[in-house]
């Protein structure tokens, strides 16, 4: 008993001290109180503490408020027509069943959707998450350096100017409408087109490593008809604006720029 008093307390006067200064090390924010939860942030050395949240936690772990924007993923078939996430949705944290559960889409939540993945789509959430700090020793380097990376900056095909920056669109809007913003996405370019449909609303589209389509493509800003049969069947990478088709359930990309993976 009096070991058990002694460990509790140095956990609790480390727990106390989260807040008090910057961080001196590397530290995993998991999503449950369980270090076999998913780590949903890593906070690097240095950084301020995210604020204590009112959520109860269990003796030697914090429980912490972070701030959004998070990236998550969820199944195409979890999106509505409009492009929203259905309530309740589980949004992971890697475009696979097995990876871990970010947080669960609540009526009322914000989030964008910022590239596609095959059968998932990836979004920006903007919400406060409740994490869980542990008092046990700090995280091992192989953790922190599991961090996911920012997106390289794309570069662009030949022929085609290289964009500016990858988070606004190039392309001016109507007056009094909004310019969706311009995103990454990938996948192999194909054509929409075959002898039982003729006729597609956009001959281009990327497809998924089962061939099946992730969403059209609409080229026509970037006039580069004459090499685009050069792409066909590659993987490529795409920036541009998602939207849906109209008075359908398909997406379609305005590509302004795209290259090779």
């Amino acid at each position: 008993m009096k070991i058990k008093t002694i460990v509790t307390s140095a956990s609790l006067a480390w727990c106390a001290s989260l807040g008090a200064a910057p961080l001196g090390v590397s530290t995993a924010v998991q999503s449950q109180p369980d270090a076999a939860s998913p780590v949903i942030a890593v906070l690097a050395a240095g950084a301020e503490q995210p604020p204590a949240s009112a959520a109860q936690a269990p003796a030697g772990w914090t429980a912490v408020d972070l701030p959004g924007p998070f990236t998550g993923y969820v199944h195409n078939r979890d999106l509505t027509k409009q492009l929203d996430v259905v309530p309740g949705t589980s949004i992971f944290l890697a475009p696979k069943d097995d990876a871990g559960v970010l947080a669960v889409y609540a009526k009322g939540d914000k989030a964008e959707i910022t590239g596609l993945r095959g059968g998932w789509t990836q979004l920006s959430l903007e919400k406060t998450l409740v994490g869980y700090i542990s008092s046990a020793p700090p995280m091992p380097a192989a953790v922190a350096a599991s961090a996911p990376a920012s997106p390289a900056p794309l570069s662009a095909a030949p022929g085609v100017a290289a964009p500016a920056a990858v988070t606004s669109s190039s392309s001016p809007a109507p007056q009094g409408q909004a310019v969706p913003p311009a995103r990454l996405f990938e996948g192999k370019l194909t054509s929409s087109e075959s002898l039982l449909y003729p006729h597609r609303p956009f001959k281009w589209q990327l497809s998924d490593a089962s061939g099946a389509r992730i969403a059209y493509v609409n080229l026509e800003s970037i006039l580069m008809t004459d090499q685009i049969e050069n792409y066909a069947g590659h993987t490529v990478v795409v920036l541009g604006s998602l939207r849906p088709v109209k008075e359908t359930r398909d997406l379609v990309i305005d590509v302004e720029a795209f290259h090779l993976k």
